[in-house]
């Protein structure tokens, strides 16, 4: 049984004790597997002992330590007590057999609460691995250390760097589902022990393979494009961590049996980028919408044409059928928007048309409905000076490609999609879901956008026009054969489209090539 077998058969044992804990098993065994230490927080009774404890069971001769800290907590507890043969010798040295530094995974609970005392020697060894046993240097066989809280740490700088050694970060809470709660309650056995294990040598081997594992150009776009979206919205992830989330993406990878590190690997970001419980949702739903299309928003696309539709609608009944005049105070109107600034203006003035056998009075709003009525009756269909005609046959063209190239690319990538996820053994079930469901409400969202696009069309009278080649040609697909998502190179750098300016933007890009209003 291969690496890649063994962790799909210790995943299968796990989900189905560990009830609605799908994406802690992964992010655990990820952890082990990478080096990496992770952080549980969540109330008392979540089975967090239990499933580290689990966790080191599956490592061949895997010892492990679990220690509820407290502010009084001494070193003594957590790295050995002080040895008397040593002291003897005038050697200030620990006893540290079946401590800490002896522990291949550790489950340290209320971990924030350590004391400064433990502190020092704690850091050096989350993030070396080695601790300083007097004179000696002593290298530490931890996997991972397992922290759990059930709040985060308070303000204090020894604190922070402490949580910062975490990469994985979970937040746990009491099982939600009635057939779960009634299967842990009733069904399930109490003593819980993996059958298949993973030896320390098949792990060192796996992280130096991944070492070397190439990734994908659009993983790097994603990753920076989600840095950049952090950062305005003054969430500061450090350049170490940076670093180690793409050594552990590489892990999942060669784990998996891929050549490549995938944007579907990305998706895992979402445990390990959050620093406060809050950041999460908005952490995890910016992971998914540049996963899925490369962070393409269709629902921008659908403003813009929505947008566009409405200024070509006004410029072409900007120009009145029939001459208005206020009755009010005798201006008489020709244009539009003329008569709005003029309403706003003098919100109560009332108004007559310029039409023979029509003496009536109307208010504003009874105006622009007998207005709108005379547009349509006289069929008149365009009403746009030669400046404007080009400026929107342009804005529709950019448009138009735009949603063309946009539509071609989700068609090719649910397949593509599809089997990214399937090798990538480190998703959870929901995560797969969520992020096929993005692709198919993108692909609806698209839908709408496109009948917009054939009424632009038709305001502009361009249905029988035949475009220049080129115009709609579709951005070129990073990979040619979906049934292998790993078999082609990906020939141009991947960018992230139509994410940039909002509708507003638009509108105001329009406004300012001729006025509209």
């Amino acid at each position: 049984m291969n690496l890649k077998e063994t962790l799909l058969e210790i995943k299968s044992e796990f989900t189905d004790y560990f009830k609605e804990r799908e994406a802690e098993i992964n992010g655990s065994l990820l952890a082990v597997l990478s080096g990496e230490n992770l952080l549980f927080l969540g109330p008392p009774g979540t089975a967090k002992t239990q499933l580290a404890r689990s966790i080191c069971q599956t490592i061949e001769g895997g010892n492990f330590f679990n220690y509820l800290l407290t502010s009084f907590s001494t070193p003594e507890e957590i790295f050995g007590p002080l040895s008397l043969k040593a002291l003897e010798e005038d050697e200030f040295r620990r006893n540290i057999n079946g401590c800490l530094p002896t522990a291949h995974i550790a489950l340290l609970d209320e971990i924030f609460k350590a004391s400064s005392a433990i502190l020092n020697s704690l850091l050096t060894i989350l993030n070396e691995r080695k601790y300083h046993n007097g004179r000696e240097i002593v290298d530490v066989p931890l996997l991972s250390v397992f922290g759990a809280s059930n709040e985060l740490p308070e303000e204090d700088e020894s604190l922070e760097a402490l949580y910062d050694r975490f990469l994985f970060r979970y937040r746990l809470s009491y099982i939600q589902d009635d057939e779960n709660f009634k299967s842990l309650l009733f069904r399930e056995p109490d003593d819980f022990r993996p059958t298949a294990n993973i030896q320390v040598s098949e792990m060192e081997k796996l992280r130096k393979s991944a070492n070397f594992l190439p990734v994908d150009p659009d993983v790097e776009v994603i990753i920076t494009e989600l840095r950049k979206n952090l950062q305005l919205q003054e969430i500061e992830i450090s350049d170490r961590r940076w670093k180690r989330i793409v050594r552990v993406l590489k892990v999942a990878a060669c784990s998996s049996g891929c050549p490549a590190v995938d944007r579907t690997m990305a998706l895992l970001l979402q445990h390990m980028l959050w620093n406060l419980p809050e950041e999460r949702e908005t952490i995890r739903k910016t992971v998914f919408k540049l996963v899925v299309s490369g962070g393409t928003n269709t629902e921008k696309l659908r403003l813009d044409a929505e947008d566009l539709k409405t200024a070509l609608s006004i410029a072409l009944k900007n120009e009145l059928p029939v001459g208005v005049l206020c009755d009010s105070c005798g201006e008489e109107f020709q244009l539009r928007e003329k008569l709005e600034l003029h309403h706003t203006a003098c919100p109560n003035h009332s108004y007559t048309l310029r039409q023979e056998g029509n003496s009536r009075i109307y208010p504003y709003e009874n105006l622009i409905r007998e207005i709108d009525s005379l547009h349509e009756r006289s069929g008149k269909k365009n009403t746009l000076s030669q400046s404007q005609r080009e400026v929107f046959e342009k804005e529709f063209e950019n448009l138009a490609g735009r949603v063309n190239r946009v539509k071609q690319r989700l068609e090719e990538e649910k397949e593509l999609l599809r089997n990214l996820m399937d090798a990538n053994i480190w998703l959870s079930t929901p995560d797969r879901n969520e992020a096929l469901l993005l692709h198919d409400t993108g692909s609806a969202q698209l839908s709408g956008t496109e009948a917009l696009i054939g009424e632009i069309k038709t305001l502009l009278g361009l249905q029988h026009k035949e475009f220049r080649s080129g115009e709609f040609r579709s951005a070129k697909s990073g990979y040619s054969d979906t049934s292998d998502p790993h078999a082609s190179k990906i020939e141009a750098k991947v960018q992230v489209p139509d994410s940039g300016s909002n509708s507003s933007g638009f509108m105001k890009g329009l406004g300012s090539r001729f006025k509209l209003r």
